[in-house]
């Protein structure tokens, strides 16, 4: 009795032993022992999503102050200070063109106010003291025959004129008197030839004394008087010569 006793005892121990060795075996080898190493593992994979996380809650609590008016956070403020410098540079680049346009802008010039203005029929001449075509003389105005000398039966001597004809225009002075007959007929102003060849197609006359167009009158052409001449004659409407 007292043997089987002793023998139990020994086979309990050497059990025992055996089960330490199968332990460290297991550890040695990568068995159950690994467990522990495994669940490590696993408790670092659990602390970094805890870590990713906290990271969202962040982002939560961020939008928590931006909606609640609180702009204290790097990313709110950056944008906002971002957004106001793109309104400062598009601003800047609005007053930039608006100052361009009006650098570039040139004033418009006005002409004079006309003093007095109307509808005639005009011919055309040249009178420079040769004689050739019935030239009877020198211009009475006492200034050379010339382009934008005209003639009138009845306002003052060098009164400054504007004639217009279809869109073409000619600012000129009265140097002469003219036309003598045809006047009476009408016609209330004689042109120079450069002056009647420009309003007929804006080219110029074959010579001084021919402008090279079967026109010999142009109607309704538009005179402007500018401003009133010193020398003899009368303002206003313009009268037959004599």
């Amino acid at each position: 009795m007292q043997q089987r006793v002793i023998d139990t005892a020994l086979i309990g121990t050497a059990l025992a032993g055996l089960l330490v060795t199968g332990v460290a075996a297991g550890a040695t080898h990568g068995g159950p022992a690994d467990e522990p190493t495994a669940q490590k593992v696993t408790g670092q994979q659990v602390t970094a999503h805890k870590a990713a996380g906290q990271q969202l809650i962040g982002h939560n609590v961020t939008d928590q102050l931006v909606s609640g008016h609180k702009v204290t956070g790097q990313r709110v403020s950056e944008p906002k200070a971002a957004g106001q410098q793109a309104t400062g540079q598009q601003v800047t680049g609005q007053n930039d063109m608006q100052a361009a346009r009006h650098a570039t802008a040139k004033p418009v010039k006005k002409g004079p106010k006309a003093l007095f203005s109307g509808k005639t029929k005009a011919s055309y001449f040249w009178d420079d003291g040769s004689g050739v075509n019935g030239d009877t003389g020198a211009p009475a105005g006492g200034k050379p025959m010339q382009k934008g000398l005209f003639a009138s039966p009845s306002w003052p001597m060098h009164t400054k004129v504007k004639v217009t004809y279809k869109g073409r225009s000619v600012t000129g002075f009265v140097g002469d008197r003219g036309p003598g007959e045809p006047s009476h007929r009408g016609v209330m102003l004689d042109l120079d030839t450069y002056t009647f060849r420009h309003l007929v197609d804006g080219k110029k006359p074959s010579s001084k004394y021919n402008t090279g167009t079967s026109a010999g009158h142009l109607k309704g052409v538009k005179y402007e008087v500018l401003s009133w001449g010193h020398g003899a004659g009368k303002k206003g409407a313009p009268k037959p010569l004599g």
